[in-house]
């Protein structure tokens, strides 16, 4: 397995591959690997010849009061991690590498951007999408892979691939959940005994919000009273977001029609967590695709 660092020496050794013929799947990350991320990079190993992970902790998706410091770290574990599901290639830059001294260009999504973590975290989408622009550019890949806990940045970088005619193939894979139904994120280190059991909080709502609407439920307001009341029973929680939104727009909704997305944001003592439930889904099986360009 490869370290790579420069932007430069990247290009040159995805353009190698390209020219063999060989298609690469990619993996943007922030490190810190647990079982979701690992399961995202075992998809690509399935849907590449050559598998390619980035790790970069992104300044520019972190807004001054966030976390960006306290992020957790561990290179060589991820490394060890890696290695051990067939990864080719770590892209590892510095800040310097990625935004170098007058740096001055941005891509935006606008939007589907507009609400929920667009409204709480008003600097985190543009990061986001200029982030993974320079990364599709640097990497070159056929095909990316993201997880689905993160449903607005799954569907804005779908919307941005379409929309700037990427030829990426954006694969979306189902959250990766613990044994007791939390899903797995970066940030659960941070929380404490108690805050961690606070914060099955989440998917429990969303379990109860799902049986609701097996149910036969589709009033909007209806299932968000029940999940609140129900996050909010719990100690340490405090409720940034939950909403019903249409897939493709990300606006609210008051009747759940079609494909629509619960969506919960909720800070668990100073962890702030977020957790999805998506109605009426097309696909039954658990790795969703979208086809972007022509591959």
């Amino acid at each position: 397995m490869k370290i790579i660092k420069s932007a430069g020496e990247m290009q040159g050794y995805s353009e190698a591959e390209r020219c063999r013929g060989r298609r690469i799947a990619f993996v943007p990350t922030m490190g810190y690997f647990h079982e979701g991320h690992l399961n995202l990079m075992r998809i690509g190993r399935k849907r590449g010849d050559c598998l390619v992970v980035s790790i970069y902790i992104n300044p520019a998706q972190f807004a001054p009061t966030e976390d960006l410091d306290a992020y957790p770290r561990d290179f060589e574990r991820d490394r060890t991690l890696a290695e051990e599901v067939g990864v080719d290639v770590i892209f590892f830059p510095d800040n310097r590498e990625m935004y170098p001294e007058g740096y001055q260009t941005h891509v935006e999504v606008e939007g589907i951007t507009n609400n929920l973590c667009g409204i709480s975290r008003p600097l985190f989408f543009r990061g986001v999408t200029t982030v993974c622009t320079k990364l599709f550019h640097i990497i070159k890949p056929h095909v990316t892979i993201f997880g689905k806990k993160d449903f607005q940045q799954y569907v804005t970088i779908r919307r941005m691939v379409r929309d700037l005619n990427m030829d990426i193939e954006v694969v979306g894979m189902d959250t990766t959940r613990e044994t007791d139904g939390l899903a797995m994120s970066s940030r659960n280190v941070y929380l404490n005994p108690e805050e961690r059991k606070s914060a099955l909080s989440l998917s429990l709502s969303l379990d109860l919000a799902g049986e609701l609407y097996d149910n036969g439920e589709r009033d909007a307001s209806s299932i968000l009273e029940k999940v609140r009341t129900w996050i909010a029973g719990y100690p340490h929680t405090e409720i940034d977001y939950a909403q019903i939104c249409d897939v493709k727009t990300m606006k609210d909704v008051a009747r759940i029609e079609g494909e629509c997305v619960l969506a919960l944001a909720v800070r668990v003592g100073k962890t702030r967590l977020i957790d999805n439930r998506v109605f009426g889904e097309s696909l039954e099986a658990g790795e969703r695709i979208f086809h972007a360009g022509g591959r």
